[in-house]
């Protein structure tokens, strides 16, 4: 996780005590939806760091409708955040209107909210447009001294944004995602290294990579962690990393071999030259 600076922290911590009871008051009063905006616009400047008057901005045309906010930073628009009231339910159809808002500006994220739950996308341009839910935030469960509830927050803070923190909380996600973990474990170096293991175990038993392949898919891991499309992601990403690496290891050792030569010669060069007697 990123490492959030003290005045940061601090930031968060007491912006989580003071917005609680006000998102509760709302919440009991029934707010609509133009006094959520209000909330969240006050949100978004005293826990996540934005300004105000320059960066959170309702003027967000799309296709002849609005956003309802959105943070845009040197002109561009870096998040866009659809409103519903507090005390609403979020549903699937807000968040995908949310996504072709974001398709059209061409924003990598995509923030649903109703001042209590906050819900970051992913929006993946493929065709057609796709999303991930990489986080799922309950505001009033947040404890303000627990330091992972603010670490969740500051991914979405200003000083993160230009830290890159959230592209980085997504890539850790992807890390740990069972798709990728099942991908990771079917693949020939883990294999290899569970065959290695077994015939320690059981050193007069003949087991082979297929076999132990065969056991996993079928009895250990659940079908839809690897025969998904996501899953078909992961294996893919497995494969470019493994790719990488390989090559790198052969460029280092080509590099190394074209040395070779030169050292010899630097070091006949540098041998002691007797004077003739």
């Amino acid at each position: 996780m990123a490492k959030v600076p003290i005045k940061v922290s601090e930031r968060i911590s007491t912006a989580i005590r003071r917005f609680q009871p006000i998102i509760n008051a709302a919440k009991s009063r029934d707010a609509n939806e133009s006094d959520t905006v209000i909330i969240i616009t006050d949100m978004l400047s005293d826990i996540f760091g934005y300004d105000k008057y320059s960066e959170i901005t309702s003027e967000c045309a799309i296709r002849g409708t609005w956003c309802d906010l959105a943070i845009k930073m040197e002109g561009k628009f870096e998040y866009l955040i659809e409103v519903k009231a507090i005390g609403s339910e979020l549903k699937e159809s807000h968040a995908k209107q949310a996504i072709d808002y974001s398709a059209n500006k061409g924003t990598d994220w995509v923030i649903l909210t109703n001042a209590e739950t906050w819900r970051i996308y992913k929006v993946i341009f493929s065709k057609p447009i796709n999303s991930e839910l990489i986080v799922d935030i309950n505001f009033l469960g947040l404890n303000p001294k627990k330091s992972d509830d603010i670490e969740l927050l500051y991914n979405l803070t200003r000083e993160g944004l230009i830290k890159s923190a959230l592209g980085e909380f997504h890539t850790q996600q992807q890390a740990l995602s069972r798709f990728f973990m099942g991908a990771l474990i079917v693949s020939n170096p883990v294999l290899e290294t569970i065959r290695r293991e077994l015939k320690r175990i059981s050193p007069d038993v003949r087991i082979d990579i297929e076999q132990i392949k065969s056991v996993l898919l079928n009895d250990v891991i659940k079908r839809e962690v690897v025969e998904s499309e996501k899953a078909e992601e992961a294996r893919k990403k497995i494969s470019r990393a493994a790719g990488k690496l390989l090559r790198a290891k052969d460029t280092k050792q080509s590099s190394e071999s074209e040395k070779q030569p030169e050292i010899i010669e630097s070091q006949i060069g540098c041998e002691e030259i007797k004077p003739i007697i």
